[in-house]
């Protein structure tokens, strides 16, 4: 059995007010491309199908594209789970009749396991989703009493084992936060102050696990204990990940052959660094100058409309720091003390913040006059 672990679409995303739709048709395209390539038998996307629980209707009719060109073209079977940012009831209309079609969506989660069998080159092969529940679900639904994400995912865990028969190889796919894993700044947390977190050790004895919600591709626990991560890179924290699909082969025993097969993007996400002179130079020459960019200056400087002129020559910076200005020896951060030193000092550290210079003895006359002028008409 060969198949694909994919997980983290997030079609329909926007970042800095920028639809990433179109990036997300150029990768998902590469997804296609590989099915039919490699010959893969199952495709799985393990969760956060869409970006949010309502989709654009741009966002629907891109899954709408993706998912006929596998499952009709390809004639390859699609498994699909509910993140948490998906909208698990409206993520699994129809799913019943979509079934036979060969695209199997779970939403809801279940209150008995329902696996979705394949048969594969070495005989058939469970494939059992568990879509993202929180505990209180978990609770409700199953009547267990169980307070953590650990809690909640160990008994639906134990529901897979007893309803899988010995002997049958069987895959988990699940939307959950293994501990110790490495997060990135796009991804919802689940829960606060850890409590979030489950152990990899459940997982330990199935074939695999396809696991979905942290973007960076890794693993936990053991090597078939894996993220696929994201396809495409969603904030600037993601910058040094380098995306892709994973691509597994079970063996007529069970056991796991995995490969890691890179995407391309058809624009990067990157941070840049210097001053502004330099980046402008640099960018006309620059073969990647379509990247989405965050730009650090390190100019000391004030400079008028700083961002329109690098968009001159990096037409998608899409967030601007400026460390520079605060990086001089004594470093003016505001504060109570600052506050507590009156206007003229305060004028003095902007003045010389924004020309890197200190008053001159007629500023300073210039400007005590004009305080002085303020005070008395504002009656101090």
């Amino acid at each position: 059995m060969r198949f694909l672990h994919t997980s983290d679409w997030h079609i329909g995303r926007q970042f800095h007010n920028i639809s990433l739709l179109e990036d997300q048709r150029h990768v998902l395209r590469q997804i296609v491309d590989l099915v039919r390539e490699r010959q893969v038998d199952a495709v799985i996307v393990a969760g956060d199908i869409y970006d949010r629980s309502v989709p654009p209707a741009a966002a629907v009719a891109l899954l709408d594209e993706t998912v006929n060109r596998i499952c009709n073209e390809l004639q390859v079977p699609m498994i699909l789970i509910a993140g948490n940012h998906d909208g698990p009831e409206r993520l699994a209309f129809g799913a019943r009749q979509l079934a036979g079609a060969g695209l199997h969506v779970v939403g809801p989660l279940w209150r008995r396991p329902r696996p979705v069998l394949l048969k594969g080159r070495h005989g058939e092969v469970a494939f059992y989703p568990v879509p993202y529940a929180d505990p209180a679900t978990v609770r409700n639904l199953h009547q267990v009493e169980v307070a953590s994400h650990d809690a909640a995912m160990a008994h639906l865990l134990e529901q897979v084992r007893s309803d899988n028969p010995p002997g049958r190889p069987c895959v988990v796919i699940a939307h959950c936060f293994l501990a110790g894993g490495e997060t990135s700044e796009s991804e919802r947390p689940l829960n606060i102050g850890g409590a979030d977190q489950v152990s990899a050790d459940y997982f330990r004895d199935f074939a695999y696990a396809a696991l979905g919600h942290l973007h960076g591709p890794q693993f936990r626990g053991a090597e078939h204990i894996r993220y696929s991560g994201s396809p495409l890179k969603y904030s600037f924290s993601e910058e040094r990940q380098r995306k892709a699909v994973t691509l597994v082969e079970l063996d007529a025993a069970g056991q796991a052959a995995i490969e890691q097969i890179p995407l391309r993007p058809l624009r990067d996400m990157r941070v840049v660094e210097g001053a502004l002179d330099e980046l402008l130079a640099k960018g006309k020459n620059d073969p990647r100058r379509e990247d989405y960019l965050l730009v650090r200056l390190s100019d000391t400087h004030a400079i008028l409309d700083v961002m329109n002129k690098l968009r001159e020559v990096y037409p998608n910076v899409l967030h601007l720091e400026r460390p520079g200005l605060m990086s001089r020896s004594e470093r003016l951060e505001m504060s109570r003390e600052r506050l507590k030193r009156g206007e003229m000092a305060m004028f003095e550290d902007f003045f010389r913040q924004v020309t890197g210079e200190g008053l001159s003895a007629e500023q300073e006359k210039a400007l005590a006059a004009c305080l002085e002028t303020l005070h008395r008409e504002g009656g101090n």
